[in-house]
C-alpha cells in the first residue's frame, strides 16, 4: 500500500516509510514514523464569548430629601393626577419620582447581605411592632370573612370587598396608635388612603404591583410624618414587608384574587414585584446561594424562610399547575442563568423604574396628596367625571388611559382592551381548585422536562 496520499513523502509500498538521507543512521525503532509535533495546531484556551451588556445603566438611589415640616403641610384626601401622558412625563421629572426611588432603593440597601433571621424582636421599635400589629389583625379580618360558594370559579371573590370594607372601617383606630393626638384627623385620613389601597381593587377584584406599591408609599407616608425613622428600614422590609407578603398569599388564595395586567407567562410574577430586588440585595455577596439554585428544591425549603426571593420563588411554584420554571415563569427561569447576584440586583432595579414607575397602566392609579405631592402642572381630577375605582358600582364603567399615546378612554364591564391587559383568572385559583377537588400533585409534572 503506498502511504505517500497520507503521509505527503514518497513511499515504498513496503508500510517501512522513506528511506533516511544519505549519512543519518537508520533508527530501527522510529523508522518510518513522521515528526508531527509541527504539524498540530497548537491548543489554546476557548475565549469565553462575553455577555451583552445592558445599554441602560443601574439606576442609583438618589439621597433621601429632607422630611417636610407637618405643621406646614395642609393635608388632604389622595387622588389620582396621572391623567394624561403629560401627566406622566411631569411625574417622572419630578422631586416626588427620587423621593420614591430613594425611599425604595434605601430599604434595598439598608438589608444587603442580611437575612431575616439577623432580626430580632429586641431590634424593633414601638412604630414597627404597631404595623405587625395592624397585619396581624387584617389577617384575622380575612380569616373572619370566608369567600362564597363559586361553583369552582376561578375569578375574583365577591366577598373580597366586604373583607376590605373591614379593612376601610378599622384604618382610622388602626392610625389612631400612630398619630392619635399628634396630628390633625386630616393626616391620619391622607395615611390610611395608601394603607386601604394596599391589597387590591374592591370593584375589579384583582391585586398587582401597583397595591404592592401603596402599600411601599404608606410606610413612606409614616416616614414623612416623622413616625419610622432610617433606623427602622431593615425591620420595614425583613419584618414588615415579609409579613405584609404572608398576609397577601393569604388573601389573594382566599379571594382568588386576579392579577392586575398580568403578562401570564412572560411576566416575573402575576402579583409581586419587590420580594425579587430586596431578596437580590439580601442575597447580594452570598457565599454558596447562587442565582442558579431557585431551581434546587432542598435550597428553597431550607432558606426561603430567611431570603424573600427564595421564599417568593417557592410560593410561585406552590400555586401553579404545572412543575418546573421554565414552564410556568420562564422569565425567572432565565434570570436564574445570570453570572451573580450582583447582575440581578441591578436587573431588578431597572425592571422597578421600566415595569412599575415608567408603567402608565399602573401609574395611572397612583395617589397623590401632600405627603407624596404631584408635581405642578398635572392635571385635576374632574369631580364629574366617573369616580374613582373604590367607589365604581359594580359592572360600572372604569376609565382609564392608553399605554401608547396617552389617549382617555373606557372599559365597559365586558372585558379589557389591549393597552390594559386581559381580564384573567387567577392561576393561583387554578391551584387551590385542584387542591380542592383532591388532584393533589397530578396533573403537575410535564413529560420530558
Amino acid at each position: 500500500m503506498d502511504t505517500s496520499a497520507i503521509t505527503g513523502r514518497p513511499g515504498t509500498g513496503t508500510g517501512q516509510g522513506s528511506p533516511a538521507a544519505p549519512g543519518q543512521p537508520i533508527s530501527k525503532a522510529g523508522q518510518g514514523i513522521p515528526n508531527l509535533r509541527d504539524r498540530i495546531p497548537k491548543l489554546e484556551p476557548r475565549r469565553r464569548r462575553q455577555e451583552p451588556s445592558n445599554p441602560t445603566p443601574v439606576p442609583e438611589t438618589p439621597a433621601l430629601p429632607p422630611r417636610p415640616d407637618p405643621s406646614t403641610l395642609e393635608f388632604r384626601t389622595p387622588v389620582r393626577r396621572i391623567l394624561l401622558r403629560k401627566d406622566h412625563e411631569l411625574f417622572l421629572a419630578s422631586p416626588t419620582y427620587s423621593l420614591i426611588l430613594s425611599f425604595v432603593f434605601s430599604l434595598s440597601e439598608s438589608v444587603v447581605d442580611t437575612p431575616i433571621s439577623a432580626i430580632k424582636d429586641s431590634d424593633l421599635s414601638e412604630p414597627v411592632k404597631t404595623i405587625l400589629r395592624i397585619l396581624d389583625e387584617t389577617e384575622a379580618l380575612c380569616k373572619e370573612s370566608p369567600p362564597d360558594d363559586q361553583g369552582g370559579s376561578r375569578f375574583g371573590n365577591k366577598t373580597f370587598r366586604l373583607f376590605l370594607d373591614k379593612v376601610k372601617q378599622r384604618g382610622q383606630q388602626w392610625h389612631a396608635a400612630f398619630l392619635g393626638g399628634k396630628l390633625p384627623e386630616a393626616a391620619v385620613t391622607e395615611a390610611s388612603a395608601y394603607l386601604n389601597q394596599s391589597f387590591g381593587n374592591r370593584t375589579r377584584i384583582d391585586y398587582g404591583s401597583g397595591h404592592e406599591l401603596n402599600f411601599m408609599m404608606w410606610l413612606l407616608c409614616l416616614y414623612q410624618l416623622s413616625v419610622l425613622e432610617q433606623s427602622d428600614f431593615k425591620a420595614l422590609v425583613l419584618c414588615v414587608f415579609a409579613r405584609y407578603l404572608e398576609v397577601m398569599r393569604l388573601i389573594q388564595m382566599t379571594y382568588y384574587l386576579e392579577p392586575a395586567g398580568s403578562h401570564g407567562v412572560w411576566g416575573l410574577d402575576d402579583y409581586q414585584f419587590l420580594p425579587f430586588l430586596f431578596g437580590a440585595s439580601q442575597l447580594l455577596h452570598h457565599h454558596f446561594i447562587t442565582p442558579r439554585a431557585i431551581h434546587q428544591e432542598l435550597t428553597l425549603e431550607e432558606f426561603g424562610h430567611d431570603f424573600l426571593y427564595l421564599g417568593q420563588v417557592a410560593f410561585v411554584n406552590s400555586t401553579k399547575t404545572v412543575k418546573g420554571l421554565r414552564w410556568h415563569s420562564p422569565m425567572l427561569d432565565d434570570i436564574s442563568s445570570a453570572k451573580n447576584w450582583e447582575k440581578i440586583e441591578g436587573g431588578m432595579r431597572r425592571m422597578f423604574v421600566s415595569e412599575v414607575l415608567k408603567k402608565l397602566p399602573v401609574m395611572q392609579h397612583f395617589l397623590f396628596g401632600s405627603l407624596i405631592p404631584a408635581a405642578e402642572g398635572m392635571s385635576e381630577q374632574d369631580p364629574n367625571a366617573l369616580g374613582s375605582e373604590e367607589n365604581e358600582e359594580e359592572g360600572g364603567e372604569v376609565e382609564v388611559y392608553d399605554d401608547s399615546d396617552g389617549k382617555r378612554h373606557v372599559h365597559q364591564p365586558t372585558g379589557w382592551g389591549d393597552c390594559c391587559g386581559i381580564k384573567v383568572p387567577s392561576s393561583l385559583a387554578a391551584a387551590e381548585e385542584m387542591r380542592k377537588r383532591g388532584q393533589g400533585e397530578s396533573l403537575r409534572r410535564i413529560p420530558f422536562d
